[in-house]
């Protein structure tokens, strides 16, 4: 879904259980290495051609410095400012959940 922001991630393979899999695709992706995260919630998502389902985590302790691996735009945003940029549709209802856990608003 060219042209969208969603949070880094990515599919589990067969087997992978879910924190070893965030922690495979951050390696991927950002090129760090995460020590520890939480998980948060999950929901499902139905766009017109397929059905998504994320879980978001938040990583508590990481080592590295972020950034991209494989060729796509990285962005910093600040939490509170999450709801104003183009998010894909699957990932908004993570949004109230992590300003939740964070106590933002």
């Amino acid at each position: 879904m060219a042209g969208g922001w969603e949070f880094p991630g990515g599919k589990l393979t067969m087997g992978e259980q879910p924190l070893d899999g965030l922690t495979r695709e951050l390696k991927e992706e950002l090129g760090v290495e995460t020590h520890t995260a939480e998980w948060l919630c999950e929901c499902t998502h139905e766009y017109p051609d397929r059905r998504v389902h994320l879980e978001l985590w938040l990583v508590t302790e990481y080592e590295g410095v972020a950034c991209s691996n494989e060729g796509q735009v990285l962005q910093w945003v600040n939490i509170k400012l999450l709801n104003d940029i183009d998010m894909l549709p699957a990932d908004k209802p993570l949004i109230a959940a992590l300003q939740k856990r964070l106590d933002i608003f």
